[in-house]
């Protein structure tokens, strides 16, 4: 569960095979009774917020942001609910008598992203052609149907056998492309349709569209705890208690991460580079009688002395040295081979 900003609030781990709509129900629950309810809108993907989640919501008094699928869209097409020159404003909005709210927006990045994998799957359908052609006339023996056979699965493969068409004209195999079919297949080429309970005097068509677009803060957070900084995984305990534990830590740690990028969002660094610059601060153990005794810390240099300002973090000038060895997981099989010591 994240807040507006991205930012975890709580989490929770689930067995291995539970379905992430499985998980929602609980989710909502925790909202109502764990953190007071109140005037809570739920902001999830259409992969999570289907039918049953929305019933969920609605009987806990919650609102709801999600996104309807291509077949729902296509569905309220053919009901003339939506209409396709809604799509080519900016951002339309259509309320039906329910009070449910849609609000549609073409991507035009999108609509290139989506053209040309199209162009790219119709252009290796196309080397598939060549190759079997060149295949057939320099070997007289070998049957057309068989070939035909693995450009057709190939088609398939690639989910373009909708608007391309195969024939074979005595050895060879011709490719063309159907334009009424493509057209049909590409009329909702960056289409994308949010759905909400929201009334229009408590969020606007702008607003519920941004909160829709701070899921890439949660899609965030999921890619620094699952690899970069934190890597949640491997997880190396087999208690589900010790498991918890760990997703736990991996959530506090993800906390200090999102603090340290509000700190260092003036400096050009990310948090891994910068991280990468601390490391290399270091400290001069001083020896009494031949005995560990303290740890000098030396000036550090103006960008590491930056990203500390930054940070508010003040360094002491001296640390007590206990001659403890210290060695991180990430560092151990070196250790094996080639023992290293730090010393505090």
């Amino acid at each position: 569960m994240h807040s507006e900003e991205g930012i975890p609030v709580s989490i929770e781990v689930f067995p291995g095979n539970t379905q992430d709509t499985k998980t929602f129900a609980s989710q909502v629950k925790k909202a109502a009774e764990r953190f007071g309810g109140g005037a809570i809108t739920f902001v999830g993907d259409r992969g999570m917020i289907k039918s049953t989640q929305v019933e969920d919501l609605l009987e806990q008094g919650f609102h709801y942001i999600t996104a309807i699928t291509k077949p729902q869209i296509e569905s309220l097409l053919a009901q003339n609910v939506l209409q396709m020159s809604f799509f080519e404003q900016e951002l339309a909005e259509i309320q039906t008598d329910d009070g449910i709210r849609y609000i549609l927006k073409r991507n035009p990045v999108r609509v290139m992203e989506v053209r040309n994998t199209r162009n790219s799957k119709f252009n290796t359908i196309q080397r598939e052609v060549r190759n079997q052609n060149h295949y057939l006339a320099n070997h007289p023996r070998a049957h057309v149907e068989v070939a035909l056979k693995k450009v057709t699965s190939k088609c398939n493969t690639l989910k373009i056998s909708d608007w391309v068409h195969i024939e074979t004209s005595g050895r060879t195999i011709s490719l063309t492309k159907n334009e009424d079919a493509f057209a049909e297949e590409s009329k909702l080429d960056g289409c994308y349709v949010l759905k909400t309970d929201l009334k229009q005097e408590f969020a606007g068509k702008e607003l519920i569209h941004n909160r829709y677009r701070d899921l890439s803060l949660v899609e965030q957070v999921f890619r620094t705890s699952k690899t970069v900084e934190l890597e949640i995984r491997p997880i190396h305990v087999r208690n589900p208690e010790h498991t918890r534990a760990h997703a736990f830590t991996v959530m506090l740690a993800y906390r200090l991460v999102h603090q340290l990028q509000e700190s260092w969002c003036t400096i050009d660094l990310t948090v891994q580079e910068a991280i990468n610059e601390l490391s290399s601060l270091c400290s001069t153990t001083m020896l009494m009688n031949g005995k560990p005794k303290c740890n000098l810390i030396p000036t550090p240099r103006p960008k590491i002395k930056k990203l500390l300002h930054a940070a508010q973090v003040t360094l002491p000038e001296v640390l007590p040295c206990k001659g403890i060895k210290v060695a991180i997981r990430k560092k151990l099989p070196e250790n094996r081979k080639k023992p290293r010591v730090l010393r505090i």
